[in-house]
């Protein structure tokens, strides 16, 4: 018997490490799967992916560039991958309709609350950047009803775009929005970085105290390129940081929930994955 086709697309895709990801899951759970990367085409993408699931594919996950491309295609969205605008997992209905999540958000939380063991109710939170990362988590965050969330950005407009998009959801929650020269004052409890190129030394002229003495940090990239930005949070009295690797597992186990119904230990994986980047 054939297992069951799973792959990821993106452009570029070499450095994927979902494919290592998946398979750990799928030998944990005694699941009969393949998981590969794909190279996707931007002048073909969507023709591609209903290709592939015509044909033998079972799930997908997309990554950058395509995951607003995956948003178009797909038939029907969750709620959640409605509100981000994105899709980063799709997979077939009975009727061969294609399905489109985005579980990037819930990662990260899963991530945040579990493994950090932070809990965002009545804290104050700031992220920097307003793309489609920073959609992707404000809802989840959102929901946990923190005292205040501030979106600062380069453009205002695009950072008040994303906050008044997202006021619905708000509650009693104070959703701010800024310039990065005009952050509200703090301290903030947790600072996140979801700038696109990652946030150097000197790539962002970040006003003193923004990060209060018991505060967490972290940076949705991971590995070398987010060092500069944990090394800054840690000079600016971060208690404690982290990357955006546990994000990555566990939006993996989102998607592998959501494909093969069973819910894999991702303790072991992230483990893994965090000795081979940091091997010499």
């Amino acid at each position: 018997m054939r297992p069951d086709q799973y792959a990821v697309v993106g452009n570029p895709i070499g450095h994927s490490l979902s494919p290592r990801i998946h398979a750990l899951f799928a030998a944990q759970t005694g699941q009969h799967m393949i998981y590969e990367a794909r190279l996707g085409r931007p002048d073909h993408f969507a023709e591609d992916v209903r290709e592939w699931f015509r044909t033998s594919l079972r799930g997908l996950n997309v990554t950058v560039p395509f995951k607003e491309d995956a948003f178009r295609l797909v038939d029907q969205r969750t709620p959640r991958a409605q509100r981000a605008g994105a899709v980063n997992t799709v997979w077939p209905e009975a009727d061969g309709t294609l399905t489109g999540d985005n579980t990037d958000g819930a990662g990260f939380f899963r991530d945040l609350s579990g493994r950090m063991g932070f809990d965002p109710a009545g804290r104050k939170i700031l992220i920097v950047g307003a793309g489609g990362a920073t959609r992707g988590l404000l809802e989840p965050l959102l929901r946990a009803a923190p005292a205040q969330l501030v979106i600062a950005n380069r453009t205002p407009e695009r950072a008040l775009e994303l906050a008044q998009s997202f006021a619905g959801l708000a509650g009693a929650t104070r959703l701010e929005s800024s310039g990065l020269d005009a952050i509200p004052d703090g301290p903030y409890d947790l600072l996140i970085n979801a700038t696109a190129a990652g946030l150097g030394r000197d790539a962002l002229d970040l006003p003193p105290g923004l990060i209060a003495g018991d505060g967490v940090a972290c940076d949705l990239v991971y590995g070398p390129a987010s060092l500069a930005f944990l090394d800054w949070a840690r000079e600016h009295g971060a208690a404690r940081v982290s990357d955006g690797l546990g994000m990555l597992v566990e939006q993996a186990a989102e998607s592998f929930t959501a494909w093969r119904g069973v819910r894999p230990d991702t303790g072991p994986v992230l483990r893994e994955l965090r000795q081979a980047i940091e091997a010499p």
